[in-house]
């Protein structure tokens, strides 16, 4: 006897419908699984076999073999654990599901029969429904995610029991004997319910603005205007600065004058977080916030853009259309700061394996912190604290990020310790920050609606000549400051890209050498380091 189920597991991000197919024949009872599974997988033998007895199904005497097609491709997770169940009571003639629907089944399966949630289930839907099923079959607790993709029919299913009685009655646990007739579900719609109305609580994952404003930060008004830049444009920025000066909490309320998720992004985060096992609760919608991710420094090279034997996504793909913050940047290991070097360049993680590459996406920005020196109060003139630190030591300490990585950073501020802050009378908001935000990023918008990006920051190529040209002064002006401060041809295309955002701001088709010297002046540690090799 021969059956097959569809189910589907993860592939990076992506799902993928693996073919459960299920041969039951004569021989000595023995059940085995084939199909490159992993450890989870093999488990679930003695998973579905005791689900099964337990729900008063009758486990076939025979010798099963189970085949997860295609047999190239290394699977994990316990999502099958519900096709194999269902395929076996197929098979055996136990149960006859409906055959005008093409349904695909996902779940693991506790030993008395309820079903438990899987991570993933977004994905899994979302490649159901391009590859022409019209209906899943998951656990209750998956049925909110599912949910979210459209014009696909939703049915959940708390316990195998619910199989035996479509009117919601359990049979008693007693085990079905081979000469009773098998369950014959004409249709599922019993198992239709209503999607839960709770909203996603990952307050660890997701930004909440209720709390955090910057008319809480007196003074400081320079650096905000540096992160209204940054955000106008999705720039990098790194803030410098003594201990205590509001770096952290700077830019914690970053995302408070962001812009909200497109409904393409939104899809891609949420994607992710599913993925990655991060929708804990059920939703009605996707995620709308932007993600803020602050790993801590002792955070590996793998933690932060992913890895494993099957690859799953880092920080840097949880970050996603959203800020990557890493407080203390120097603290971090150099190893993994340099890892983003490619990310940051390419937007995306590429991570290869013996079987197989898989690609992570992460367009994120990459927001940091550091002190100027390893004490901290480097030009700081504080009254109780002096800088102890020796020249070695601080071109050591600055020399953990390496260059290339601090060219791919497009604003670099010195945060002085405020003075007179106490009478500090006006403080920038956060409304009327991303106000001015709002305004940069339509123009924007506008200007790039026929082109694959949106933002300033993702600007090259011949883009970044035809949109950000400058006259022939301005050029001059640039070109003669890049050969004094010693900068990088991609320091010259980030400082182009940065004046453009600046001159968005304003409001101006045309960048001016107004706009070009104030994106210069946002080079600090490039200054600094040329100033430091012209002492020596």
């Amino acid at each position: 006897m021969y059956g097959k189920m569809f189910s589907a597991c993860l592939y990076g991000i992506d799902g993928v419908i693996i073919q459960v197919e299920v041969d039951i024949s004569n021989g000595l009872p023995q059940t085995s699984i084939i199909g490159l599974p992993d450890s989870a997988i093999r488990e679930a033998v003695e998973r579905v076999r005791a689900a099964i007895k337990n729900c008063g199904f009758r486990f076939p005497n025979q010798r099963v073999t189970i085949n997860l097609a295609p047999a190239d491709l290394r699977k994990e997770g316990s999502a099958f654990d519900l096709a194999i169940a269902l395929g076996i009571l197929v098979t055996s003639g136990q149960i006859v599901l409906p055959s005008d629907i093409r349904l695909l089944m996902i779940g693991e399966l506790a030993l008395d029969g309820t079903l438990r949630p899987v991570s993933g289930v977004l994905s899994m839907v979302d490649r159901a429904k391009q590859e022409g099923f019209n209906a899943v079959l998951l656990p209750e607790e998956n049925g909110a995610e599912a949910d979210l993709i459209k014009e696909i029919n939703v049915y959940s299913l708390g316990h195998l029991r619910e199989l035996l009685y479509p009117g919601g009655i359990l049979l008693p646990k007693a085990g079905r004997k081979e000469s009773d007739p098998p369950v014959i579900l004409h249709s599922l719609d019993f198992l239709r319910k209503s999607p839960s109305s709770t909203p996603i609580l990952s307050a660890s994952y997701i930004y909440s603005a209720s709390y955090e404003d910057y008319s809480d930060v007196l003074g400081q008004q320079h650096v905000k205007r540096a992160l209204t830049i940054a955000a106008a444009g999705m720039h990098n920025i790194v803030l410098i600065g003594p201990p205590g000066t509001g770096k952290t909490m700077l830019i914690k309320r970053l995302p408070t004058i962001l812009p909200a998720l497109t409904e393409q992004e939104s899809l891609e985060t949420t994607k992710i977080f599913s993925a990655a096992g991060k929708l804990k609760e059920p939703s009605t919608g996707l995620l709308k916030q932007r993600p803020f991710r602050s790993p801590h420094h002792t955070i590996s090279s793998g933690g932060l853009i992913g890895g494993g034997t099957i690859p799953k996504p880092g920080e840097v793909s949880l970050a996603h259309r959203g800020i990557l913050f890493l407080d203390e940047l120097p603290e971090f290991s150099r190893n993994v700061l340099e890892v983003l070097r490619q990310p940051l360049e390419d937007r995306a993680v590429t991570i290869s394996r013996a079987r197989a590459v898989h690609t992570f996406p992460a367009h994120f920005m990459l927001c940091a912190s550091m002190n100027p020196c390893p004490c901290g109060y480097l030009g700081s003139d504080h009254p109780e604290h002096r800088c102890t630190c020796s020249s070695t030591r601080i071109a050591s300490y600055r020399a953990k990020i390496s260059g290339p990585l601090l060219d791919r950073i497009d604003l670099q501020v010195d945060v002085p310790r405020p003075k007179e802050w106490t009478k500090e009378t006006f403080s920038l908001s956060s409304e009327e920050m991303r106000e001015r935000v709002m305004l940069a990023h339509r123009i924007q918008l506008r200007r790039y609606r026929h082109l694959p990006f949106s933002y300033n920051s993702e600007l090259g190529g011949r883009h970044l000549r035809n949109f950000a040209a400058l006259s022939s002064d301005t050029a001059t002006m640039l070109q003669e400051t890049l050969e004094a401060l010693g900068l990088s041809m991609r320091a010259y295309d980030r400082i182009l890209k940065l004046a453009r955002t600046i001159a968005d701001l304003d409001a101006k088709d045309t960048i001016g050498s107004s706009h070009v010297a104030e994106a210069i002046q946002y080079r600090n540690l490039d200054r600094q380091q040329n100033q430091a090799e012209e002492v020596t």
